[in-house]
């Protein structure tokens, strides 16, 4: 049975469906209302109305004043979902020693879309940190894991995301005119990583690589981030690029056992 065969198959279920569109339409916001989840999913009050009331039943979500907050047992699901594989421990293990080394915080994220999505981070241990937590969602073109993540796109799936993606500076220093993108990208292939610069937020640097599977296909991205008015990026090439590189391909050779992502 292939992918669409799946997609078309009349076992699909359109209530589970509608159900875990409406846990993903808290993405941004701490609380829905029925009529925001109605708009949001696309789907009727009533519709909307049964599925937040069946959240709250199951104790994924609660209810006050008319506003519906999801509550940690949310977790569970993706927690489960990566505790069930060793590769995982052994992963954050690596990204733990690749910010003992450093002294900077290391994360992990995937390529959802036209974003990148946080799936492993461990902070810095400093006052001064940066907030970013597991599930946080950024736009990729602005981004060093971002970037080594487009940089392994194939040429249609790079045409894709330059007709859908909305490229905008968000700083001075970023990178979002298509031509000066995909110069860029194609120079964060051949180098094998990518550095940005306060290009998502001024003050902020980092050093990304890629991450790849058993097959040699980029699944993920490894990066250790630093405050760029502390540390020049020929420093962060120095000091951080090469333990970036030896964490990423470690991780790669664990996806023998086959990563949870």
């Amino acid at each position: 049975m292939t992918s669409e065969d799946i997609k078309n198959s009349p076992d699909h279920l359109q209530t589970l469906e509608k159900g875990l569109k409406v846990i993903e339409a808290f993405d941004g916001t701490d609380h829905l209302t029925i009529s925001t989840a109605s708009k949001l999913v696309g789907i009727s009050r009533p519709t909307a109305r049964r599925v937040l009331i069946t959240l709250v039943n199951l104790g994924y979500a609660q209810m006050l004043d008319n506003r519906f907050y999801l509550t940690p047992k949310v977790l569970s699901l993706g927690y489960s979902y990566m505790t069930a594989r060793d590769s995982w421990e052994i992963t954050t293990t690596l990204l733990r020693e690749l910010s003992k080394v450093t002294n900077e915080s290391s994360s992990l994220a995937k390529l959802v879309g036209e974003e990148i999505v946080y799936i492993g981070r461990v902070p810095a241990n400093k006052i001064m940190k940066i907030s970013l937590n597991i599930g946080t969602h950024l736009p990729a073109y602005a981004t060093s894991m971002g970037k080594v993540l487009l940089a392994y796109k194939s040429k249609e799936e790079l045409d894709t995301y330059f007709e859908t993606a909305e490229l905008k500076p968000l700083t001075e220093h970023t990178i979002y005119k298509e031509e000066d993108l995909r110069k860029e990208l194609a120079e964060i292939r051949k180098a094998g990583y990518a550095i940005s610069e306060d290009q998502l937020e001024l003050g902020l640097m980092s050093v990304a690589a890629p991450i790849r599977n058993m097959r040699g296909n980029v699944i993920a991205a490894i990066n250790c981030s630093t405050n760029s008015s502390q540390t020049t990026r020929e420093e962060l090439e120095k000091n951080y690029l090469k333990p970036v590189l030896d964490a990423a391909e470690q991780i790669s050779r664990n996806t023998e056992i086959e990563l949870p992502f």
